[in-house]
């Protein structure tokens, strides 16, 4: 949902079909091969924490709602989580170099981004920052898909406003449910370095900008949004940030994280509604109006 809101913000309504179409078999291959080169390079540290997060079970997020780490837990070998790994970053570098030359160089960073977090883990919890660079890289590329020259203050803002959303809603909610087994491994993210009260806050804060700067975007898009975006911007921060960011600043703990992770994880989708329904009602709108 994140690049192809980018895209809809960046272009001010759909790219032509074709365009959108494989934009998003392009996407979904990035997102795919970056997810499992994850797990490739995470193998051993994978399994490590596996074993050790010998705990009773507690509620999980939106990451695991299938199968955790498939390579680690032996449901795939080696050799097949490799050929899954290239044959969906094939399909992303053919998608992304028909789409915009620019498009598979930010894949490829991405790439190396991901490479570069698996092996930040027990060395500096400032990895968590190279999460957020990871998941902007999609929205920044859908961006020059549709638009080769986009404002540069525009693509500013778009990219801190999911950059902060990601280290909010994603990253140290995600962390914060692992901070136990994260500990045990000797493993280095924000909530163990700033215990789960400093990481609780750092989402407090992360969120807070995130909601400032989708706000602030409005004044940056080809086309000026109407009152259901602006509406929609203010609902979906407060329902899918802030909301469930409140509990978790008061008590903490593993299912609050876990449930502003999964509440957060809707917030592009909900953005993009709302970009759309702004968009068909203005139109039909002027249209009536004409």
């Amino acid at each position: 949902a994140a690049p192809s809101l980018a895209a809809v913000l960046a272009l001010g309504g759909f790219p032509p079909a074709g365009v959108l179409l494989l934009g998003l078999v392009t996407a979904f291959a990035g997102y795919s091969a970056v997810y499992a080169l994850n797990d490739v390079v995470d193998q051993r540290i994978d399994r490590s924490t596996l074993a050790s997060d010998a705990g009773p079970a507690v509620e999980r997020d939106l990451d695991g709602i299938f199968v955790r780490h498939p390579l680690a837990q032996g449901l795939l070998n080696r050799r097949e989580a490799l050929a899954w790994t290239a044959a969906w970053s094939a399909a992303a570098l053919v998608g992304a170099s028909l789409l915009n030359p620019v498009c598979p160089l930010i894949f490829l960073g991405a790439a190396l981004l991901e490479v570069l977090y698996c092996l930040l883990l027990k060395v500096t919890w400032l990895r968590g920052l190279v999460s957020g660079l990871v998941k902007t890289s999609g929205p920044l590329a859908a961006v020059f898909a549709v638009d080769p020259h986009p404002s540069p203050a525009f693509v500013a803002v778009l990219f801190f406003w999911l950059f902060f959303w990601e280290i909010g809603g994603q990253n140290v909610p995600n962390d914060l449910g692992d901070l136990e087994t994260d500990r045990r491994i000797g493993a280095r993210t924000i909530p163990v370095r700033f215990g789960s009260r400093g990481a609780a806050r750092i989402c407090a804060g992360s969120l807070l900008i995130a909601l400032a700067l989708s706000l602030a975007l409005v004044n940056l898009l080809p086309v000026r949004p109407g009152g259901i975006y602006v509406a929609g911007a203010l609902i979906s921060g407060f329902y899918f940030l802030l909301a469930p960011c409140y509990p978790l600043t008061r008590k903490g703990g593993a299912t609050g994280a876990f449930g502003l992770f999964n509440r957060a994880s809707f917030y592009p989708l909900s953005m993009l509604v709302f970009a759309i329904l702004d968009g068909v009602l203005t139109a039909s709108f002027l249209s009536g109006g004409g």
